[in-house]
């Protein structure tokens, strides 16, 4: 069984889809690993750390030929994977949505594909969802490139010239990422409020010590999976309400929501980011999949007319390039490790195990996924 790694090739992704840690635990369950060179050098993962723990480097062809499972961050091109077994496992983040002709196309090459983002949201699988581990690492680092880029102090100060003010820090959207920016922002003194569509999350924004903020004319837009669903025309005009009497008070706004399958709902208009204050810092998380903030310009880092700052990377996690690898591939070891047997080491998949069945995009030459529809 000869699982291959190769090095990411989209513009940005610094992380890598396999550690030296779960290198070595692979390798117990059984499998043989191969990993392109230099796949692991820009999360800082030497690759003689990678030989160390017993994988063999080689050149992109090398590796993946004859490969069995090839891991990874972003979703392959086909001419990446040629060499490998006809039927090979591609697993990693798929991004189907919007991309179906991708898929579709790898689908055709005989790839069965496995989409990580459609990891159920069970307890079970909680270990395999990447979703949640890299949006956790993103709202930490929302927070911490806002005070980078904040020109005063984040917590109160009190000094024998006066006393400093803390920041008033405002996160829309209470999941993963927001909770962390929650939590993070309070470690660093700020003032911290925030909102979020589902009533369930106003608990868990005041358990942090943020004040939670939501209209009446919203009682709850909770959906699947845990996210929210999308608001009415009446909804979005009541909640775009809210937020731009409460925006115009803060220092730092951080948005975070994001439907599956949906571009990111927008949440901050040009009016409300006109009624802040110069210096005023947002931090658009959503921007890869269009952003939550209305802007004109989109560059990754934008200052308007009346100075405020809005920062949009599109790729948050690989910010973080080790402790997002070490995270990601983690969960990807957890995933794998359900397909071995751990006393004869044999690899087999179990087709109707359901997390199998909730992330298998494409098999036998065809896409069988029934959420992502390709033209014949």
């Amino acid at each position: 069984m000869k699982i291959a790694i190769v090095r990411e090739r989209a513009d940005g992704e610094t992380r890598v889809a396999a550690t030296p840690e779960t290198v070595t635990k692979l390798i117990g369950l059984g499998a043989t690993v191969s990993i392109e060179r230099g796949a692991g050098e820009t999360a800082r993962f030497p690759d003689t750390e990678y030989e160390k723990a017993g994988a063999a480097l080689g050149s992109a062809a090398e590796v993946v030929k004859d490969a069995d499972i090839v891991l990874t961050v972003r979703r392959p091109a086909v001419e990446t994977l040629i060499g490998a077994k006809p039927g090979a496992l591609v697993i990693g983040g798929m991004d189907p949505y919007g991309n179906e002709g991708e898929i579709g196309a790898l689908g055709r090459a005989g790839f069965t594909t496995v989409a990580m983002e459609f990891m159920p949201r069970i307890t079970r699988a909680q270990v395999m969802d990447i979703l949640s581990s890299q949006a956790n690492l993103a709202g930490y680092q929302a927070v911490l490139e806002a005070a980078n880029a904040f020109d005063r102090a984040m917590p109160m100060m009190m000094t024998a010239a006066g006393t400093v003010r803390p920041a008033k820090v405002f996160v829309m959207g209470a999941g993963v990422a927001g909770l962390q920016a929650i939590a993070t922002a309070k470690r660093l003194g700020a003032v911290v409020s925030a909102t979020d569509v589902r009533a369930a999350a106003g608990e868990q924004v005041e358990s942090l010590g943020a004040k939670f903020i939501m209209t009446d004319a919203l009682k709850d837009a909770s959906g699947s999976g845990g996210y929210a669903r999308e608001l009415t025309e009446a909804e979005k005009a009541a909640q775009a309400e809210l937020t731009a009497a409460h925006i115009s008070k803060q220092d730092i706004v951080i948005t975070t929501a994001l439907i599956p399958g949906r571009p990111a709902p927008r949440l901050v208009t040009a009016a409300m980011v006109d009624s802040m204050q110069p210096g005023s810092i947002i931090v658009d998380i959503a921007a890869e999949r269009g952003g939550n903030v209305e802007v004109s310009n989109p560059s990754d880092i934008v200052t308007t007319p009346n100075g405020v700052t809005i920062i949009r990377h599109k790729n948050w996690p690989a910010r973080l390039a080790t402790s997002a690898s070490s995270l990601y591939a983690r969960n990807l070891f957890a995933f794998l490790e359900t397909m071995f047997d751990k006393k004869t080491k044999a690899f087999a998949v179990n087709w109707d195990d359901e997390l199998v069945k909730a992330t298998v995009l494409t098999k036998d030459g065809a896409v069988v996924h029934p959420n992502i529809k390709v033209a014949a």
